[in-house]
């Protein structure tokens, strides 16, 4: 005989005649309820499936439609579990109170559906005069009308944009994404490692940093004193949001071998660029002995990997940015599945730029910076995403390692870019500069104080590795995944020169 316990109603005891030991039930607590009640709590996503035709459910979400004929009313639903909406349907006296955008509350039966494009929809008992509540009213003010809104009125009112058809599905795609970055490199055998966003170093040091300060009490004035004391007291020396979790990621790797990070990242650029974040995520990886055939190995395989889980996990949301966006999105993400990415070396990329007599905006010169338009170019020209190596040591970051170099006015480091078609640099990343000396005059060609970053060369000093990683700017990877236009727009909740509203 079983019986529930009057202490748990969740732990079932058995009784055999001998003293009673309880046992946790089979059964999830969290899904009692759904023996205990007629309805069973269903996802529109669920909702959707044939398989559940003939099931009594509850389903909640936010009005699309709602449409009111004479003997019949029509809702659409939608909770953002999937991109397409549950049709509801209910008698008329029902929809008479129920505004677009208003948030529902309805129990019904699930029933094939004789529409097309739906397999099934919803049925409403219109004896049950608790079949629908309206949880939430919307009333006509509402700025999400049923009409299309422009991105930059979209940007203005970012709160309410998850409601819409493309940033939901973005916000989808970006969590398919998420969840594949993470699978390829646990697959690879890498440890993530959470580094901090309060860092006392400048990874790029291009000085594009947030300084940390102590909050100021009300109507307390500020001198540079004052400043100064703010600006060192709380941790005992200058603080700034991270650039980059490279510098610390690189410590894991000089013991746990490899490791990767997946954080915000921050840059003080007074950029309003379509390519350019305040706040940005950033997936970076670092490995003990990487060479730059690994480091490419690493950065084509994860890009293919979130491509292939997108498509396989997100079919419907990249269909509506291919319809609406960007037509040649899937041949695009399908090509870039299909063939290898290319590889050349900056100087082949500067002769090719040169020799094509293309007038570009900037100037091509051998030691300058590819812009984005150099870069677009070459991915056009080669047919796909472009690695690109050895750059001129003058353009790179300090710890990028220096070759060895028959010319010494063309000195090159082992640094790689990814160019991806229509975007340009996705990835950025080097081998590592592991010779103590090197890297202290790597630092004071660019005016670094070595003695700022002891704890860095103590990574050189006590045995030291050659290792190698790069970082892939995430929003970016959602703008290729999507094809939106501007990055503010692969983000949840944009931070930008002049925009930080939440």
């Amino acid at each position: 005989m079983l019986s529930i316990t009057h202490r748990n109603p969740f732990v079932f005891v058995k009784r055999l005649g001998v003293p009673t030991q309880s046992r946790p039930h089979p059964i999830n607590p969290l899904s009692f309820r759904r023996y205990t009640t007629e309805f069973t709590d269903v996802n529109v996503k669920e909702a959707r499936l044939s398989d559940n035709i003939g099931k009594k459910v509850n389903i909640k979400g936010w009005v699309r439609t709602a449409r009111l004929q004479k003997n019949i009313g029509f809702l659409e639903v939608n909770d953002g579990s999937c991109l397409k909406n549950i049709q509801l349907i209910i008698p008329p006296n029902l929809v008479e109170q129920i505004s677009y955008g208003s948030s529902i509350s309805a129990k019904g039966t699930i029933i094939k559906s004789p529409a097309k494009g739906q397999a099934t929809e919803i049925t409403i008992d219109e004896n049950d005069p608790d079949a629908l509540k309206v949880v939430g009213n919307c009333p006509p003010s509402y700025p999400l009308q049923k009409k299309g809104a422009s991105p930059e009125f979209l940007r203005d009112i970012a709160h309410l944009r998850p409601r819409t058809n493309t940033t939901s599905a973005m916000m989808r795609i970006r969590n398919a994404a998420t969840m594949a970055v993470n699978e390829y490199f646990q697959d690879q055998g890498f440890i993530i490692v959470h580094t901090p966003i309060l860092t006392g170093s400048d990874c790029e040091g291009a000085g594009e940093q947030f300084q940390v300060i102590e909050t100021l009490k009300p109507n307390e004035t500020i001198t540079k004193e004052k400043f100064d004391s703010l600006s060192t007291g709380f941790f005992g020396s200058k603080t700034f949001l991270t650039v980059s979790g490279q510098l610390e990621a690189e410590i894991f790797a000089t013991s746990l071998s490899k490791v990767y990070t997946f954080g915000p990242t921050f840059r003080a650029e007074a950029s309003k660029t379509t390519r350019h974040l305040s706040e940005f995520w950033m997936v970076e990886m670092e490995q003990a002995n990487a060479t730059l055939t690994q480091l490419k190995q690493h950065g084509e395989g994860l890009i293919k990997h979130c491509i292939k889980r997108v498509l396989e996990r997100c079919q419907d949301d990249v269909n509506l940015f291919a319809s609406f966006v960007d037509k040649g999105l899937e041949d695009r993400l399908k090509n870039t599945l299909e063939k290898p990415f290319n590889s050349i070396t900056y100087t082949q990329a500067v002769e090719m730029l040169i020799k094509s007599k293309k007038k570009f905006q900037f100037p091509v010169e051998w030691g300058a910076n590819l812009q984005s338009e150099h870069e677009i170019f070459l991915c056009n020209e080669l047919g796909g995403p472009t690695f690109v190596t050895n750059y001129p040591r003058s353009i790179k970051p300090f710890y990028a390692r220096v070759d060895q170099v028959d010319d010494p006015s063309r000195q090159t480091v082992s640094a790689v870019d990814l160019l991806v078609p229509k975007l340009g640099e996705m990835i950025g990343g080097s081998e590592r500069e592991e010779r103590e000396e090197v890297l202290k005059e790597n630092m004071e060609l660019v005016g670094l104080d070595s003695k700022n970053y002891e704890w860095y060369m103590d990574l050189r000093k006590y045995g030291s590795v050659p290792h190698g990683g790069f970082g892939l700017g995430f929003e970016r990877l959602i703008l290729y995944l999507t094809g939106i236009d501007n990055i503010r727009d692969a983000i949840p909740l944009p931070r930008a020169y002049g925009q930080c509203k939440y």
